[in-house]
């Protein structure tokens, strides 16, 4: 938020001075709660280290021990106990029926009024009218995300009207080397079903 507002007031012809007052929200020492630890939320887990966050997590299974010390993550049976604690709540989740909509009006209202909503996994986890309603009234701070649904969302949509909400256009993987690295994961895994070998990103594995 504060960098795409602070990119206009840096650009903008209309602008005289910068306010001293206009702060944002530091991120070393936040709680951070991620939901979905699988690889990606793992690696998630180890950048938030690096910035001292403190880091919780809520998985349909636990990490081993090993697992969480080495970021420092703590384990959530609960989904709620996550929402209610964490500065910021990251999705990292696939999107299966039951994760269709696993943030709606009851999660966003147990989240702190102070809180950032991060969607990094697919569009229909957040029940989006749910989410331009806790916008609206400040149930949360704020939002960001890289994918919605649909992608584009329509040109009317009342989430881009809001100024708490960030939005990318599903950029996350959006580098040359990452798409390079995930087309030579592609031919490996071809490779592997042609000759009759394990596959090595199996995504449902038997």
């Amino acid at each position: 938020m504060y960098l795409h507002s602070g990119c206009q007031i840096a650009v903008s012809p209309d602008t005289k001075y910068f306010a001293v007052d206009w702060l944002g929200v530091e991120v070393t020492r936040a709680t951070l709660g991620i939901i979905g630890m699988g690889s990606i939320g793992y690696k998630v887990a180890q950048r938030a280290r690096a910035f001292n966050m403190r880091i919780l997590y809520h998985n349909r299974n636990r990490r081993r021990k090993e697992e969480e010390e080495a970021v420092g993550a703590h384990y959530c049976d609960k989904m709620e106990d996550l929402l209610q604690q964490s500065d910021f709540v990251m999705l990292v989740v696939n999107l299966t029926p039951e994760t269709q909509k696993l943030i709606g009006k009851k999660e966003l209202g147990l989240m702190k009024p102070t809180a950032t909503l991060i969607n990094i996994s697919r569009g229909a986890v957040i029940d989006q009218d749910a989410l331009v309603e806790a916008l609206q009234n400040k149930v949360i701070r704020a939002a960001a995300l890289d994918v919605t649904y649909p992608e584009p969302l329509p040109r009317d949509h009342p989430l881009l009207k809001l100024n708490n909400i960030i939005i990318t256009p599903h950029i996350g993987t959006a580098t040359v080397q990452a798409i390079h690295m995930m087309a030579e994961e592609a031919i490996a895994n071809i490779l592997a079903v042609l000759n009759g070998q394990p596959i090595p990103s199996e995504v449902f594995p038997k």
